[in-house]
């Protein structure tokens, strides 16, 4: 009797490779509505931003599936023994961007952690799972997945571990120069018959070195307070004059920088809810920062305004144009408008401390702070909320 093949033949199951480069769309919209609850770094990050390399990492994984592999090759690659480059793949670049975008090292391994169930879940609902090459499947597939978080982390880690190199390395500089002038000066003064007019010249760079290295100090026990504490720094505000609290931070900028030349415009009321010493603080690292980066020769505008229910400060100075892809991390710590190399060779403040405070100090009025910089001038703007405006924000 003769046999006849059906007419429909029983469909092969997807193999696992196969499904990730025909549902990429799918896996890739899960990937953007898990990378989303990254705060705070994703808040502001574009969805091209947010995919990064997830693409071409998912892609580099459906190969890998495929590749022959011997035994001794999956012991090599589970001991991280393989003979490939880990810091030349789509999975490094992508730990070296998300380091840029300041992701954690816990968000950066949670993305490939959500990227594995969901991949997993969305093919096993298709897969045959009593079929034997399903297991395999998994188990190639999870070997790839573990091999891109592997690379991801090695980049992470060594741009981490770069940050702390530079943090260290510009420390020492930045106070290796105000020491010196401190101990130039100190053995000028030592000398017999000094005039003194030129006693009182050196006494004046003691003091500015002196203070540039006190702001240094505090500004890093600062940041160590912040982090170690994971808190916001606390303020006391009150009903304070603003005109002592603005020309104090001018005598503060003005001692640590003496070439500066800081106009003060005062419009409205006289007052405001704030922490006084806070905010002298928040006004000295920007008017430093402004006397720094500006151009030396031209004036730095401070207006003050008391506007309905907040003050606002604006700090106005004439420079070089902050790059575009600074400005969203500018308030990050240990961000510098400049190359690290240029940083290592200027006198001034580069652990990018300053501006980082200042935004903590803003956020603890319940106010913000913001910046543009575009046709050589460079404005930043803080905005706290009054007493009535705080109320009811609590």
């Amino acid at each position: 009797m003769a046999r006849y093949a059906p007419a429909f033949a029983e469909a092969t199951p997807i193999r696992l490779s196969q499904f990730i480069l025909e549902e990429m769309d799918q896996i890739l919209a899960s990937w953007d509505e898990y990378a989303l609850t990254m705060t705070p770094a994703a808040d502001e990050m574009s969805l091209v931003a947010l995919r990064d390399h997830s693409e071409e990492m998912l892609r580099a994984v459906a190969a890998d599936i495929e590749s022959p592999q011997t035994e001794q090759e999956r012991i090599e690659k589970s001991q991280g023994d393989s003979e490939d480059d880990p810091t030349d793949s789509a999975a490094a670049d992508h730990g070296h961007l998300r380091h840029a975008s300041r992701f954690t090292l816990i968000q950066l391994s949670s993305e490939f952690r959500a990227l594995r169930a969901s991949v997993l879940r969305l093919w096993l609902q298709q897969a045959d799972r009593s079929a034997p090459a399903v297991l395999e499947q998994v188990i190639r597939f999870n070997e790839s997945i573990d091999q891109a978080l592997s690379e991801s982390i090695i980049t992470y880690s060594a741009r981490e571990s770069h940050s702390r190199d530079m943090f260290d390395a510009i420390l020492g500089h930045d106070l290796r120069g105000p020491l010196s002038a401190i101990t130039l000066a100190a053995e000028m003064l030592l000398l017999e018959d000094l005039p003194a007019t030129k006693a009182k010249v050196l006494g004046g760079r003691i003091k500015s070195s002196a203070l540039y290295m006190s702001s240094m100090v505090g500004d890093i026990l600062e940041f160590a307070r912040i982090r170690l504490g994971n808190a916001p720094i606390p303020v006391y505000p009150e009903m304070v004059e603003l005109k002592p609290i603005c020309m104090g931070a001018i005598a503060d900028a003005a001692a640590m920088h003496p070439h500066s030349d800081i106009a003060l415009h005062i419009e409205g009321d006289r007052e405001a809810w704030l922490d006084a010493n806070r905010m002298r603080q928040l006004l000295t690292n920007l008017l430093g920062n402004a006397a720094q980066h500006g151009t030396r020769d031209r004036p730095i505008d401070f207006f003050v305004a008391t506007e309905d229910r907040e003050t606002v400060f604006c700090i106005v100075n004439e420079g070089p144009d902050i790059p575009q892809d600074l400005l969203r991390d500018i308030f990050e710590p240990m961000v510098r408008g400049e190359p690290e190399e240029e940083a290592l060779s200027h006198r001034t403040t580069s652990l990018g401390l300053g501006l980082h405070i200042a935004r903590e100090i803003a956020e603890s009025h319940g106010g913000t702070i913001g910046v543009e910089s575009a046709g050589q001038i460079t404005t930043f703007t803080v905005r706290i909320p009054g007493k009535n405006a705080a109320d009811v924000a609590d």
